[in-house]
C-alpha cells in the first residue's frame, strides 16, 4: 500500500490556513504618491455648505462622504451623511464644484510648557532617557510603533503627534492600526478611519468604552494630533478600586470625550489596573505609523 498520499495528506492538516496578506503600507506622502495614482486624489473637500470625505479604496476605486453644513468639526450639522462609491470619474462628479482643503490641527508643533516632561523630540537623546531598549526612530527623527516610556504618569496631560500610513488595499482595522495606551492601561485608538462611521474601536474611540463624540480623522499620512486629560484611578489601602480613570481627549483640536469614566483597562496594555503610574504604550500592529513631539505634564 503506498503511504505517501496519506502523510502528505496528514502534513497538510498540520498546516495552518493561511492568513491573508496585506497590501502595501505607504509610510512617507513621496512613497504613497509614487506608487499609488489614487493618492493626491483622496482627501477633503469642501463649499456651498457641503464637505465631502475622498477615500482612496485602490485599483481606481474610491468612495466619498458628504456631509451637510461642512466637514466634521468645521461645520457638518450630524445629519446622515450620503456616500457614493465608483471610479475616479463617479466621484469627481460629487466633488465638482468644491475646493480641496488640507486641514491641519492648531495643536500641531505645540511646544511643551515648563515643568512637561519631553518624551521625543526627535533626537537621540530623547530617545535613549525615555523609551525602553528596543525603541528606534526613522532616519528622519520620527518615533517609529511598538514602545514604552521609562517614565510613568498618575494624573497628567498628554501631547502627541501620529502620522498614519496610506493603505489603500487595506479595509477597516487593518489599515494603519496602533493605539496611545495611557498609563499603559486605556486605548486611545489610533487608526486609519478617514471617512468611516466613528465607532469605539476606530480613530479616537476607545475600545468597549466610548466611541468618539465626532470622527475627527484626517486622511492618511496627515499629521494629527491628540490632547489628552487624564485622571488615574483611584483605589482603596486594601486595592480596590473606589474611582474610575477619566479622560478627556481632543482629537485634531476638537472635543471627542469630555471627562467620560474609564471602567476597565482595554485589553492588549502592558499592565492591569492598579494605583501605581504607568507608562506611555504606543502599540505596534504591524503597520509603519509614526509619532513625534511626544510630551506630558503631571497635575
Amino acid at each position: 500500500m503506498n503511504t505517501k498520499p496519506l502523510l502528505l495528506t496528514a502534513l497538510l492538516c498540520l498546516v495552518p490556513l493561511a492568513v491573508q496578506a496585506k497590501g502595501p503600507a505607504y509610510a512617507t506622502p513621496e512613497e504613497a504618491r509614487s506608487a499609488e495614482p489614487g493618492f493626491d486624489f483622496q482627501g477633503e473637500y469642501a463649499g456651498d455648505g457641503v464637505g465631502v470625505q475622498v477615500i482612496d479604496l485602490g485599483k481606481g476605486k474610491f468612495r466619498a462622504v458628504k456631509f451637510n453644513g461642512g466637514l466634521p468639526g468645521a461645520g457638518w450639522d450630524k445629519s446622515d451623511k450620503v456616500e457614493t462609491e465608483g471610479d475616479k470619474d463617479a466621484v469627481s462628479a460629487v466633488v465638482a464644484g468644491l475646493k480641496k482643503v488640507e486641514r491641519k490641527s492648531p495643536t500641531l508643533g505645540k511646544a511643551a510648557p515648563e515643568g512637561a516632561v519631553v518624551l521625543f523630540d526627535g533626537s537621540d537623546d530623547s530617545l535613549k532617557a525615555h523609551w525602553k531598549d528596543g525603541a528606534k526612530k526613522t532616519d528622519d527623527g520620527l518615533l517609529q510603533e511598538g514602545v514604552t516610556s521609562l517614565d510613568k504618569f498618575g494624573r497628567h496631560q498628554l501631547h502627541i503627534e501620529f502620522r498614519l500610513p496610506f493603505m489603500p488595499h487595506d479595509q477597516a482595522q487593518a489599515r494603519g492600526n496602533s493605539g496611545c495606551y495611557v498609563q499603559g492601561r486605556y486605548e486611545v485608538q489610533m487608526l486609519d478611519s478617514f471617512g468611516l462611521k466613528g465607532l469605539d474601536n476606530e480613530c479616537g474611540g476607545i475600545y468597549k468604552a466610548a466611541p468618539p463624540s465626532v470622527n475627527m480623522c484626517l486622511p492618511p499620512l496627515s499629521w494629527q494630533t491628540y490632547d489628552i486629560d487624564f485622571t488615574a484611578a483611584k483605589f482603596d489601602a486594601e486595592g480596590k478600586k473606589t474611582e474610575n480613570a477619566r479622560v478627556t481627549v481632543k482629537h485634531n483640536g476638537v472635543v471627542i470625550h469630555d471627562n467620560i469614566e474609564l471602567p476597565a483597562g482595554t485589553p492588549g496594555g502592558v499592565g492591569g489596573e492598579s494605583a501605581e503610574p504607568g507608562p506611555l504604550f504606543l502599540q505596534n500592529h504591524g503597520d509603519p505609523v509614526r509619532y513625534r513631539n511626544i510630551w506630558a505634564v503631571a497635575r
